[in-house]
């Protein structure tokens, strides 16, 4: 009779030695190997030539990959691209490509080896092994921003619809989009909205690539691209103002600071849209908890900040005098927190959220 820890253990064993196929990942999306195989399957000889790696580790590699079902192969030396590995393709919807760069890149693989530091200090791992935070690191290499960019605007692609779905963008006439990066969230909203106007804000190196989007989308003439600092202000007398997966990248004490500065910013009846993942305030076994409890852990190593439950938010969003006045499901994993200045009137804007009030 069969051990019933045994599948346990196997299950125990694949987590222990998940980092090895982690970097399996990594490095097939480093070398362009989907891409390659997308017309078809290659001998391991021409993959070799094309990557400009050595044949035989090479050919360790994708043998590895067909045992995983990435790739096939399908005679002794040749491989083709299976259903299941398409998504390591750069040109087809919902890439993962450069989600595989990102997480498995170099930089936070390296921070992640410092995780034991991490926890036994509070200090993030990502600053203690290269002396400056992740977003600084990344500002100073052009090839790392346009993969982080283009990671980014993937996230929110998966998630706009919903966001679109849950929230009355319509009442807005100028919305600014805090940290909104590329612009792929506000270029969505401003197509949906045609009598809203914009303004992206962000860092010169965020908004590298905004333009173009905003062009693709038909909007330009509608949104202002504005570049600063939102530890020190942001554009004023917005009808709405934007914090989408901004906040989760700092601590309390920033994020404080960028909250208070939307405050300052915004009009009397004026209101801030937190989107960001929910922590519950008590994890069970299930998927959908691994993947908050994970990212939580991401933010632990890298940028240093933290997701949080509603409650967490709610005392932030107090602490900056901000109150919070409605949280809605998107339907994806993100949640949209709507807040006002403290002791603002009701408006028709806000009187819609009072009833959803955390």
């Amino acid at each position: 009779m069969a051990d019933p820890t045994d599948n346990d253990t196997t299950r125990l064993q694949a987590m222990i030695s998940g980092y090895m196929m982690s970097q399996i990942l990594s490095v097939t999306a480093s070398l362009g190997i989907a891409d390659l195989l997308g017309a078809g399957e290659a001998s391991v000889a021409a993959l070799a030539k094309s990557t400009g790696t050595h044949h035989r580790s090479l050919a360790r590699l994708l043998r590895a990959l067909a045992a995983w079902g990435i790739l096939e192969e399908t005679q002794p030396g040749c491989f083709r691209l299976t259903a299941f590995g398409a998504p390591l393709r750069t040109d087809v919807p919902e890439s993962l490509h450069n989600l595989a760069l990102v997480r498995c890149g170099e930089a936070v693989w390296r921070s992640w080896s410092d995780l034991l530091h991490t926890v036994r200090t509070g200090e993030t791992a990502f600053e203690h092994v290269f002396g400056m935070n992740s977003f600084q690191y990344t500002s100073l290499r052009p090839d790392r921003v346009a993969i982080f960019d283009d990671y980014m605007a993937g996230l929110t692609r998966r998630s706009i619809a919903t966001i679109l779905a849950a929230h009355d963008f319509s009442q807005y006439r100028h919305i600014v989009d805090v940290g909104g990066g590329n612009g792929a969230l506000l270029s969505r909203i401003l197509a949906a909205v045609p009598e809203a106007e914009g303004c992206i804000f962000d860092t010169p190196a965020g908004v590298k690539g905004a333009r173009r989007r905003l062009e693709q989308a038909g909007v330009v003439d509608r949104c202002l691209i504005a570049t600063g600092d939102f530890f020190e202000a942001v554009p004023q007398a917005a009808d709405a103002y934007i914090l989408k997966s901004v906040l989760h990248d700092w601590d309390d004490g920033q994020a404080l600071t960028i909250l208070e500065n939307c405050r300052r910013a915004m009009h009397p009846d004026g209101v801030l849209l937190i989107v960001e993942r929910l922590l519950p305030e008590q994890i069970t076994c299930c998927e959908a908890h691994r993947e908050i409890t994970m990212m939580d852990m991401h933010m632990l190593v890298v940028p240093g900040g933290r997701e949080r439950t509603i409650a967490e938010y709610a005392e932030l969003c107090a602490a900056a005098r901000l109150e919070p006045i409605g949280v809605r499901p998107t339907g994806s994993p993100f949640a949209i927190i709507q807040a006002r200045k403290a002791g603002a009137p009701t408006t028709r804007r806000t009187a819609q959220a009072d009833e959803q009030r955390p």
